[in-house]
């Protein structure tokens, strides 16, 4: 069975830090180009970085030079590590594949919370 689930949110006051895990099931995760998404209170999905099977990565202006993704090829696992984090980063983070035309089932997603 195809799926994704999202971990490692929580509350956490501006300027701390939280890392995300991303764990893929029924891929072959290594071919795919995964990302990292966002939706904010009444706001859209929105990109928040991206990486290549290889490695490569790609960043949002709002999240380059504080947020870090990364993969485990062997583990099937995606990771986002924040910090620096501002309120404006509050929302429900979601994996998925980069690719929209190869997009698997949305998971529940993460909460992050960012408030004093």
């Amino acid at each position: 069975q195809v799926h994704l689930v999202e971990s490692g949110g929580g509350l956490v006051q501006p300027g701390g830090s939280l890392r995300l895990s991303c764990v893929a099931s029924g891929i072959t995760f290594s071919t795919y180009s995964m990302a990292w998404y966002r939706r904010g209170p009444g706001e859209r999905r929105e990109l928040v970085a991206a990486i290549t099977g290889g490695g490569g990565t790609v960043y949002a202006d709002s999240v380059r030079g504080r947020f870090t993704i990364s993969r485990e090829n062997a583990k099937n696992t995606m990771y986002l590590q924040m910090n620096d984090l501002k309120p404006e980063d509050t929302a429900v983070y979601y994996c998925n594949t980069y690719n929209p035309d190869t997009y698997i089932a949305w998971g529940q997603g993460t909460q992050v919370t960012v408030s004093s």
